[in-house]
């Protein structure tokens, strides 16, 4: 059974500018630190991007894989894996934010599982770094625009 890694933050600006920046996957590699990069693949009604293909390099943890999202207006995204990669064959997340006027509160939800064996501890230290580096990079996207 895969572990969850959960982790939070306050960023200063509303629900709908910190959306706008998860949902540009094209400048991930430029703050979320272990994506080398991402591509949109296709997009739902609404224009945001609904498959989008990813490769990423967190340490123990190097792969390429295509992740299928769920979005919830402003209020947050899921996403899973719609083509699971060599090492990654399941990826669970989302992004939930709470919070009205200047300041949001994101919450980061990650599981990883993985097709090749690796210690636990090993594993559960490459996905928080993935949460707290995502988290940390959002903030200083968001509130550098």
């Amino acid at each position: 059974m895969a572990d969850r890694t959960t982790s939070s933050t306050t960023i200063g600006a509303g629900r709908a500018e910190v959306m706008a920046v998860i949902a540009d996957f094209p400048s991930y590699p430029q703050w979320a630190g272990q994506v080398k990069s991402a591509e949109v693949l296709s997009r739902d009604e609404d224009g945001r991007p609904s498959t989008v293909r990813f490769a990423l390099d967190a340490g123990p943890i190097s792969d390429s894989y295509t992740l299928a999202y769920a979005w919830q207006g402003d209020e947050g995204v899921s996403w899973q894996v719609a083509e699971p990669g060599r090492m990654v064959s399941e990826l669970k997340g989302s992004y939930r934010l709470a919070g009205a006027g200047s300041d949001t509160e994101v919450t980061y939800e990650l599981t990883v599982d993985l097709s090749v064996p690796i210690i636990g501890l090993i594993k559960r230290k490459a996905e928080k770094v993935i949460v707290d580096t995502a988290l940390k990079g959002l903030k200083k996207r968001v509130e550098g625009r």
